[in-house]
């Protein structure tokens, strides 16, 4: 038979001999427990509360934030590398642009025609043929590179009555206009 040690105990008591909560002991005594304070009473309020953040609770959080944090910074890298890779992206089309531009360019100057229109533009001229410099009312040569306004900008004029026109050529047939002096003809030496 085992010993009395190794017995478990009588029901309504606790191992060595220490009666349960609201039981009488092996001797018949009444356990005595401490009265329950009424709620709202100022006793409840001195008693501690159980905190329900246990260590799991803590352990699981800590594990929870760091992932967070590797993923956010795994997340912050794949965005920042994709923006760089649509910039490069960017630059290889604009690249490609320009080397396309550069290659038709090219093309153009294989064309026998289009280097002699080039050649005209700065006024050479082939062998037999003559060229003419138009001279401004000073002497000297009017520029080639004289552009025309936009259409746009410019003011209509208005137009006159037939009837104004031919009474203003009435008028000049009895008082002609003064003769202008004859453009040059040669080029004013630079100086």
């Amino acid at each position: 038979m085992p010993s009395e040690s190794r017995r478990t105990p009588p029901r309504g008591q606790r191992p060595g001999g220490r009666p349960g909560p609201g039981r009488t002991g092996a001797a018949g005594r009444a356990s005595v427990r401490p009265a329950a304070p009424a709620a709202g009473s100022a006793a409840a309020a001195a008693l501690p509360r159980r905190s329900r953040f246990t260590g799991r609770a803590a352990v699981l959080l800590l594990v929870i934030s760091l992932l967070t944090i590797s993923y956010a910074s795994s997340l912050r890298a794949y965005l920042d590398q994709r923006s760089h890779l649509e910039d490069l992206k960017g630059k290889i089309a604009l690249r490609q642009a320009a080397i396309d531009d550069l290659e038709r360019e090219q093309r153009r100057w294989e064309d026998p025609a289009y280097v002699k229109q080039q050649a005209r533009d700065l006024n050479y001229v082939m062998p037999g043929e003559t060229a003419y410099v138009v001279l401004g009312e000073d002497g000297e040569p009017l520029d080639s590179d004289a552009s025309l306004t936009d259409p746009g900008t410019v003011a209509p004029k208005q137009p006159k009555a037939w009837w104004s026109r031919a009474w203003r050529s009435v008028e000049l047939a009895g008082d002609p206009p003064v003769a202008e002096p004859p453009p040059a003809t040669k080029i004013k030496d630079r100086q």
